[in-house]
Parts: C-alpha cells; sequence; structure tokens
C-alpha cells in the first residue's frame, strides 16, 4: 500500500515509479497508490492543493519562513491529532479491506496518520518512509517508521542528527520509474515527435507547470534558428495555450507540449534540461544523465535539491540569462564535447542499482513476519 498526497507532482510519481519497480524485482507483488487525502475527501482536496499551489507560487517568501521555523520539528501534536480525527477511522478500514504487507509512505502527511495509527496500538504493519528530496525537513520524522528510504549520505545524517536509529535508514535514492533507466533511439523519438536532428534544449516546470519566467523563455526562443527547444507545461494549460499564441514560440523548432507521460523519452533526445528542480525530476535527470539549469527554486526542498545537484556538478542554478547564453553557445559550438561528456556521465551512473528502493521494501516485508490490524 503506496500512500501520497497532491501536494507537488513528485510524490505521486515516486509512489507510482516504486509501484512499478516492485512488480519488476518480485512480480508476484500486488500494489496500490493512493492519495489518501483526495481519496477520502474527494470534494475538499482539490480546493486545499489549489490554495497551496497558489500560495506557493505568489508568496514564496511566506513558504520559505514556514519551512525554516519548522525545519527540526516533526508535525506538532495539535496537527497530528486533527489529522487523525480526519482520516483515522477511514484510513483504518482501507487498511483492512486491503490488508496489506508493509505500508509505503511518499509524503510526511500520510506518514504521520499512519504513524500515529501505530502509536495507539491500532496497527501493526512494517511502515516505510520515501523521503522525496535531497533534505530532510521534521515533518517525515516519526518513531513508528519502520524504514526510511533517503536519496543520499546527506541526507542520512541528517536522520541520524535527530536521532532516528541507524538501521532504520538506507540509501537508495529516490525512486524514478523503471523506463528511465531504460535507453531508447533517439531516431525513433524524434519520429514520433516530429523532431529534427539537431541540439535540443527540454524546458520543464514540474508537473505543475511552474515555468513562467517569460524572461527565460523569450531568451531560449531567441536562439531557436540554431537549436531546438521543448517547452513541456505538464498540468498548466493555461501557460500552454497563452504561449501557443504568442509568434516569438510559433516556430518550426519550438514545440509546445501538455502533460505526457513519455518524459523519459524527452529526457532522451534532448542535449539540455531547463527545470525547476523537483527531487523527482532532479532524479529523473540524472538517470538520463542530462545536464541541468535550474530555474528558480520553489522554497524550502527546492532549494536544497538545486544546491545538492551543484555542489555534485550535476546541475547549475540560472543565476542570470548569461548562464543560459553560455549553455546554448556550448550546443552550437561544442555538441559533440557536450554528448561525449553525457556518455561519460551514462556509463558513471550505470553502476547505480536502479531498483534499490523496491528491493528495501521486498527485504522489509520478509524481515517483518506478516501481522494484521489489532482489533481496538
Amino acid at each position: 500500500m503506496l500512500l501520497s498526497e497532491g501536494f507537488g507532482a513528485g510524490h505521486t510519481q515516486a509512489a507510482y515509479a516504486l509501484s512499478s519497480s516492485l512488480r519488476r524485482v518480485s512480480p508476484q507483488v500486488q500494489t496500490k497508490v493512493m492519495e489518501l487525502g483526495s481519496f477520502l475527501n474527494p470534494r475538499m482536496a482539490p480546493i486545499i492543493i489549489t490554495a497551496y499551489k497558489k500560495t506557493v507560487s505568489t508568496q514564496p517568501r511566506l513558504i520559505r519562513m514556514m519551512y525554516r521555523s519548522n525545519y527540526k520539528k516533526s508535525l506538532n501534536r495539535l496537527t497530528t491529532l486533527a489529522l487523525h480525527r480526519m482520516f483515522y477511522t477511514d484510513t483504518i478500514q482501507i487498511i483492512k479491506q486491503l490488508h496489506p504487507e508493509v505500508i509505503v509512505c511518499t509524503h510526511p502527511i500520510p506518514s504521520a496518520i499512519i504513524s500515529r495509527i501505530k502509536r495507539l496500538d491500532l496497527l501493526d504493519v512494517p511502515l516505510a518512509t520515501v523521503i522525496t528530496d535531497y533534505d530532510a525537513h521534521g515533518t517525515w520524522i516519526s518513531p513508528e517508521v519502520n524504514s526510511y528510504l533517503v536519496s543520499t549520505e546527506q541526507v542520512r545524517q541528517k536522520l541520524l542528527e535527530r536521532g532516528v536509529e541507524d538501521h532504520k535508514i538506507r540509501i537508495t535514492g529516490i525512486p524514478v520509474h523503471p523506463n528511465f533507466w531504460e535507453r531508447h533511439q533517439k531516431s525513433d523519438i524524434r519520429e514520433q515527435f516530429h523532431l529534427k536532428e539537431m541540439p535540443t534544449v527540454l524546458v520543464m516546470g514540474g508537473g505543475w507547470g511552474f515555468m513562467k519566467d517569460e524572461a527565460v523563455n523569450a531568451h531560449l526562443a531567441s536562439f531557436r534558428e540554431q537549436i531546438q527547444i521543448i517547452f513541456c507545461f505538464g498540468s498548466n494549460t493555461k501557460s500552454l495555450e497563452k504561449m501557443r499564441k504568442d509568434p516569438r514560440f510559433i516556430h518550426p523548432h519550438i514545440h509546445l507540449l501538455g502533460f505526457t507521460r513519455e518524459i523519459d523519452k524527452l529526457m532522451e533526445v534532448s542535449d539540455l534540461l531547463v527545470t525547476k528542480p523537483g527531487g523527482m525530476t532532479c532524479s529523473e535527470g540524472l538517470a538520463k544523465a542530462i545536464p541541468m539549469l535550474f530555474h528558480k527554486p520553489l522554497p524550502g526542498q527546492e532549494e536544497e535539491n538545486s544546491q545538492y545537484f551543484a555542489s555534485q556538478g550535476w546541475g547549475t542554478p540560472i543565476s542570470s540569462l548569461d548562464d543560459i547564453t553560455a549553455w546554448i553557445h556550448r550546443l552550437m559550438h561544442h555538441y559533440d564535447e557536450v554528448v561525449r561528456e553525457r556518455e561519460e556521465m551514462l556509463d558513471r551512473i550505470a553502476s547505480y542499482y536502479p531498483m534499490q528502493s523496491a528491493q528495501a521494501i521486498i527485504e522489509l516485508i520478509e524481515r517483518y513476519p506478516f501481522l494484521t490490524e489489532k482489533n481496538n
């Protein structure tokens, strides 16, 4: 049973990626992915998520302040009690129906809900929490979590500093869909998306399409005679339609796409990714070894993701339009060097085991004998 929430597309993407990996590692495993709040409150959840999305885009300072002020704190007792009263009865009923051998959470809210249910001795099923960023905010942490799956050694150290026992932590990387570890024929992808064989830049704003910087988009479009640009808007249909009417972006070398499930192919065929540094997007880009430019990280997790990837040499924050210009010139004048560096990067990451998260969940099931919920 994989539980997420719709506050950002990456959490649920991670749950589905882990679901796919689990079935590849062990075909007899059955999985159920669920955004808990949306499932239990289908009317209220979209309103809350829309309000959150608006706050993130219009009040970044407020989000940063909230993130930092509670950085080392778990969810407080009042919050967990409120979540418990809102969700616990229905959540218990779902668990009784599905009878899972392990519960995996890719968002801190369902992790807190399941943790409280376990704390009240109403549930005796192992709980794994997948931290879907390159940082460890305090809201992820609960004593009842049996296993934390984390992205890096740095995140592991942060959990240890906050009292999490070492045996509960596994460095597995953030789970990405197995498709991102596969290699495709670029000629087939070009044919599918009507692309030309030329240096290509992929521009993404995450699942919510937060890529509305007109200066950056226009600057990229100014190179449309020399490079090919793919703008991917996710679910942001408003921005997509607006750009489709803008003459600056009407050109054979500019491709405007809405939501697609084939980001792995678009990354494969592209030579540079301009993106918001969400944990999932960064991890997918790493699996494809595509060079990344990070655009205006959202406060909190995205800032931490950007800093980590920059420190590893896997991405560069955009500090000015000159950063974009420098990369475009590399693609135009040193394309063979860019391709060679990417091939070398692919060789290095080939040693990573992409199914580590799934294997850790299988081991958790094997380590804990099958336990059923306790009747209250």
